[in-house]
């Protein structure tokens, strides 16, 4: 070799492979809780390179403690966005601000959110944050010079998470290093970690540390039940005791009913904020004016409800539905990008709820002025796939165990239905009211009158019916669906008013109305079934609305009693006799 030459280090086959043009990489993280010490630099790492807001952080170690004396075990579990290969943020979206890239890394564009939260209650890892303003770390509203510094006006109002430090991964592989072997172009949190716990690779190289480590090791993934298929791998197996070939420390980590409806347990999802009663009401206004145009057309069709009662009972319908929508847009982060929702209608249901609105609204207006069939029919169906819509949202938000129960979309359209039927007996016994200037009269003038009043009871007796028993098969199947201790608390404390409201008044109130037959009848009735609809998605919506939690089902044994590892060394030496008796 010539005077001045360097020699240049054979490459290994990780290393080859990662910066071969021809090889997509699928990045992801192994954690080993068994190596864990909840030392946070982890935290601090992640909080140093990507300038988050004083009350945001990406990266976190929670603390768990579990057992009972002498049995007892304190472990570390690291959480953050999982990257999921199936990941329930990215297809929900309504802008297409959250992506996911080839190489599996589910990315934010700031510039695009406009701050809705339908990716943060999406996410069963409770991995996103949305803050509205910037609160100082030792004064409140006032920032220091480093927090002035740092401060990133975009992050404001508009969802943010953990991106696995993409930006040092792609400056890495553009300066020719390979993530998860030189620090620079992996994640923060993993180049900082002293006790080697969180390691950064390539799964789709066999030969990268990931691979081999999840090849060689037992491991979790945090919530697989949900077929989300996340990135992060926890492994928990303990080294094998010496002389005792195969045996390791590993307790399955059953966590009970007790534990799991105590909010100060670690584990336990908080009640979700991102969704709160301005959300709430775009179901609560949206569902029943969906219902009722709905079921006004088909009273049209089958009980010649007239025209111009539907023309008009449309226009109201159209208002209600608009004060809905209202409501979402006060609740986004960034208001003036509200425009954006409509860019993702391939996979939003969010989106397109918002390109049924002009249908349903192009309708209204066509059947005001001309009373065509065509147009109430328009109309109609138009108010139809509108409750699907909402139906559709509140079931894909996944990481809400209450709403992604199988239950739930024919739950609201159920509601819908029955909330429209409530509103159509009571405008038709105002309205009755109004013209006949009280009196009563004949029945059957008065349904002439408005058309449709009596149908549109009968209807609500069957659909007061029915969502009493969606209601009950709801609540009493909970446990088995999933839904967690504290949000079930909730939804059996409101189930007596519910049922007492939302079905029993409605039906004694539309079977009066029926059959006495009384005015005030269908207005009680109609009333009540509006109530009960509110009262029930508001508590769901709202109130019983906690996060799916984390997980962690095998523990490595770290502890004493029950809980403590197997001697490493030959001997006895401090381990409690019970367990000396039981070896």
């Amino acid at each position: 070799m010539s005077e001045g030459s360097t020699e240049t280090q054979p490459q290994s086959p990780t290393e080859a492979l990662c910066h071969d043009p021809n090889h997509t990489p699928r990045w992801g993280m192994t954690i080993d809780v068994n190596r864990c010490v909840g030392c946070q630099t982890c935290t601090i790492a992640c909080k140093h390179w990507n300038s988050t807001l004083p009350d945001i952080q990406w990266r976190r170690v929670i603390d768990i403690e579990q057992g009972e004396y002498p049995n007892v075990q304190r472990q570390f579990l690291v959480v953050g966005c999982q990257h999921c290969e199936e990941p329930p943020c990215v297809p929900v979206c309504p802008t297409g601000a959250t992506k996911q890239r080839a190489d599996g890394l589910v990315t934010m564009d700031y510039d695009v959110c406009i701050g809705c939260g339908y990716c943060a209650v999406s996410c069963p890892y409770q991995a996103r944050t949305i803050a509205h303003d910037i609160h100082g770390y030792y004064d409140g509203h006032d920032l220091t010079v480093q927090e002035e510094a740092v401060f990133d006006k975009d992050r404001l109002g508009v969802a943010q998470k953990c991106t696995f430090c993409v930006d040092r991964v792609d400056d890495g592989l553009a300066q020719g290093l390979t993530p998860g072997i030189d620090e620079a172009a992996t994640p923060a949190c993993s180049a900082a970690c002293i006790a080697q716990a969180i390691k950064f690779g390539d799964y789709k190289d066999p030969n990268s540390e990931v691979s081999k480590l999840t090849n060689d090791s037992q491991f979790f993934q945090m919530h697989e039940e949900l077929g989300t298929n996340p990135q992060i791998k926890y492994l928990y197996t303990t080294p094998a005791v010496p002389g005792r070939e195969g045996e390791t420390a590993v307790v399955a980590n059953a966590v009970s009913e007790e534990e799991m409806a105590d909010p100060v347990n670690p584990l336990v999802g908080k009640r979700q904020t991102f969704w709160d009663w301005r959300a709430a009401m775009n179901w609560c206004f949206g569902g029943l004016a969906s219902g009722a145009a709905f079921l006004a057309w088909v009273l049209y069709l089958a009980a010649d409800l007239p025209a111009p009662a539907l023309a008009w009972f449309n226009f109201g319908a159209g208002a209600l539905m608009c004060v809905g929508l209202f409501f979402v847009f006060l609740k986004i982060g960034r208001k003036m990008r509200f425009w954006r929702a409509i860019t993702r209608f391939q996979t939003s249901w969010m989106t397109r709820e918002l390109y049924v609105v002009p249908i349903f609204g192009a309708g209204v207006l066509a059947g005001l002025f001309t009373h065509h069939a065509v147009a109430f029919a328009v109309a109609g169906i138009a108010a139809l796939a509108f409750l699907f819509c909402q139906a559709m949202i509140l079931f894909k938000a996944r990481g809400i165990p209450n709403w992604r129960v199988p239950l739930m979309p024919w739950m609201i359209i159920a509601t819908g239905l029955l909330e429209g039927a409530g509103l159509i007996c009571a405008a038709g016994a105002v309205t009755i009211w109004v013209i006949l200037g009280g009196e009563a009269g004949n029945l059957l003038l008065l349904a002439a009158t408005v058309g449709g009043i009596q149908w549109a009871a009968a209807a609500g007796i069957v659909l007061a019916l029915v969502n009493a028993v969606l209601w009950h098969l709801y609540r009493t199947t909970a446990k088995s669906r999933g839904i967690p201790p504290l949000s079930r608390n909730v939804l059996n404390g409101v189930s007596l008013p519910l049922h007492l409201i939302g079905h029993v008044l409605v039906i004694l109130g539309f079977a009066v109305g029926l059959f006495a037959p009384a005015l005030m009848g269908f207005l009680v009735g109609g009333l009540a079934a509006i109530a009960g609809g509110f009262l029930w998605k508001f508590t769901a919506i709202v109130r019983a609305s906690y996060q799916q939690g984390f997980a962690m089902p095998m523990v490595p044994g770290r502890g004493s009693g029950s809980r403590a590892a197997p001697p490493r060394l030959e001997g006895f030496a401090g381990r409690p006799a019970e367990m000396q008796a039981a070896e």
